[in-house]
């Protein structure tokens, strides 16, 4: 990166990854904040769900995409897994210093925690849960807020079944919105990138309720816009845009997504990196 002029490193793609269909949330909210970008994302489907993993495995992955990632030439990294920005965040930034590194927890908390919710509800991975990663970044901006995590282990694997929209999905996302330990809450957050693929579900579920359903993806795609604004790295020449996707175990789930999102024409490449 270092060796590229600054025109080029503008002009370099933007890094995304996820163990799987999942950041193809945010990659969609970036492409629509940041239309001049070109995206470079990589799910590692072949390790899903990285939320059943230990922290150890998270960064190990993490570390072994991000360097794939660089190598293709991203000027920055998205980490677009909850589970992977909670454990393997400052491992990357630790390995990788000179790269801009954004993860899907920071935007998220530092936004609800000035709306001043409270109570806040997260929905999460158990890695993402256990990790306490939400009340903590919560609290930091707002010390009197009150946060309930709750681990969804079954929705990941439903969502990369290509069984989002099923009555079985419903049926499991309807008694995880019944938990007691949610309840009462002013917002709802889904720390899982996977989750606002049931968006239209959990909606219904809220029904009209005052629940604030906190949109993630969106939040996350600004802050990305703005700091790289600030640090003058947004695309300036308006090169033809050249989306790229990486998997590391083939799906047609993720096909099937990815087109919903970007249309029938995206480049889908099979790579295992390990």
């Amino acid at each position: 990166m270092n060796s590229l002029s600054n025109s080029q490193i503008e002009d370099a793609p933007i890094g995304i990854f996820d163990s799987g269909v999942g950041g193809l949330t945010v990659a969609k909210a970036i492409s629509l904040v940041l239309p001049n970008e070109s995206l470079l994302y990589y799910g590692d489907t072949a390790h899903l769900p990285y939320g059943e993993k230990s922290p150890e495995a998270i960064i190990h992955y993490s570390l072994g995409i991000a360097e794939f990632l660089i190598e293709k030439g991203a000027k920055c990294l998205v980490i677009a897994c909850n589970s992977a920005s909670a454990n393997a965040k400052e491992a990357l930034e630790r390995t990788h210093p000179n790269i801009p590194i954004y993860n899907v927890v920071d935007p998220v908390a530092q936004w609800i925690g000035q709306k001043g919710f409270s109570p806040i509800s997260v929905l999460g991975t158990r890695a993402t849960t256990h990790s306490g990663i939400y009340p903590q970044k919560i609290k930091e901006v707002n010390s009197a807020a009150i946060v309930n995590s709750l681990s969804t282990p079954l929705l990941v694997p439903l969502i990369e079944e290509g069984l989002a929209q099923s009555k079985i999905s419903t049926e499991v996302l309807n008694h995880y919105l019944q938990d007691d330990r949610l309840h009462p809450m002013e917002a709802l957050v889904l720390g899982c990138t996977h989750y606002p693929l049931l968006k239209d579900s959990i909606q219904d579920f809220l029904g009209q309720s005052k629940i604030t359903l906190v949109d993630s993806p969106q939040l996350v795609a600004h802050h990305v816009s703005e700091d790289l604004s600030q640090k003058n790295l947004l695309a300036t020449s308006k090169p033809p845009i050249h989306h790229q996707f990486y998997v590391s175990d083939y799906t047609d789930t993720f096909q099937t997504i990815a087109r919903f999102f970007f249309g029938e024409n995206i480049p889908l490449e099979e790579r295992n990196i390990w």
